[in-house]
């Protein structure tokens, strides 16, 4: 039997608990197809804001994380720092106005029609519904108002009279940062975690997954399919049911096809 470790705690419902559940989804992977924050740079690269080598990073890190199916906070941090000084300098109003237009660009089409579904059915039965997320904040915003959502949580970015510094504003939101958010958000909106539901694709978001009433699985990677599996939650896989967009490329990483090859293919189509 797999035992919860002590400080990750399944949620029990009180029948005297009267205040309202939410819902919080994660972003990569979850509702958007493989990196948010990928298909943002790739716009941001066509406004003159990266430079080809920038992006050579972001595709590699984008296929270890698709040939994997895991996060890695290491690559996580890695790629945010790369960002954060990338858009050091920038106005903050300049970036939001550019963000808009990538979304309709690059992004739009990214998002999982079924999840969004989900969400959706969750507002019609009068919830409340945020994104939850590693992405910086601002994406994550952008993508919840355009899909009609109530707000998000993300990774903050610095900023000195609406300029960015370069520098992240506390820590990356991610694993248990995104728990000890959500519970945060809970209590300031007098949500019942023990009545909200969660979605992610990672078993890095353990923490937040056992500490809402309704935990689901979504695209998941390997290990959280089996802890999922294993303790009954509702596992969604909508990977299986369409053909992977262009960069994701699975079953040549999986076909064995060399690093080279795949990492040639994939910056070919990204400037294509």
């Amino acid at each position: 039997m797999h035992i919860l470790p002590r400080k990750i705690a399944m949620v029990t419902t009180s029948p005297a608990d009267l205040r309202p559940g939410a819902a919080f989804f994660d972003v990569d992977n979850t509702i958007v197809r493989g990196a948010s924050l990928f298909h943002i740079g790739r716009g941001f690269r066509s406004r003159g804001y990266l430079r080809f080598r920038d992006l050579l990073g972001f595709v590699w890190k984008q296929i270890k994380y698709i040939s994997s199916g895991q996060e890695n906070l290491a690559d996580i941090s890695s790629v945010q720092a790369s960002a954060l000084a990338l858009i050091a300098g920038h106005s903050v109003d300049k970036l939001r106005a550019d963000a808009e237009e990538i979304f309709d660009e690059r992004l739009a089409h990214k998002l999982w029609a079924e999840v969004l579904e989900l969400a959706r059915q969750h507002r019609l039965e009068g919830r409340e519904v945020y994104l939850v997320t590693a992405t910086p904040v601002e994406v994550a915003t952008l993508i919840a108002r355009r899909l009609g959502l109530s707000g998000a949580l993300g990774t903050r970015s610095e900023l000195i009279d609406g300029i960015y510094t370069g520098k992240l504003e506390g820590r990356p939101l991610h694993g248990p940062e995104k728990a000890i958010a959500v519970r945060a958000l809970a209590t300031e909106q007098g949500f019942s975690l023990a009545k909200s539901s969660a979605y992610s694709d990672s078993i890095n978001d353990l923490p937040l997954l056992t500490m809402v009433g309704n935990p689901n699985a979504v695209n998941p990677d390997r290990k959280l399919k089996k802890f999922a599996q294993a303790h009954g939650w509702q596992v969604y896989d909508f990977r299986r049911r369409r053909s992977p967009a262009r960069w994701t490329m699975p079953t040549v990483v999986i076909a064995g096809v060399t690093t080279a090859v795949v990492l040639a293919a994939g910056i070919y189509w990204l400037f294509t």
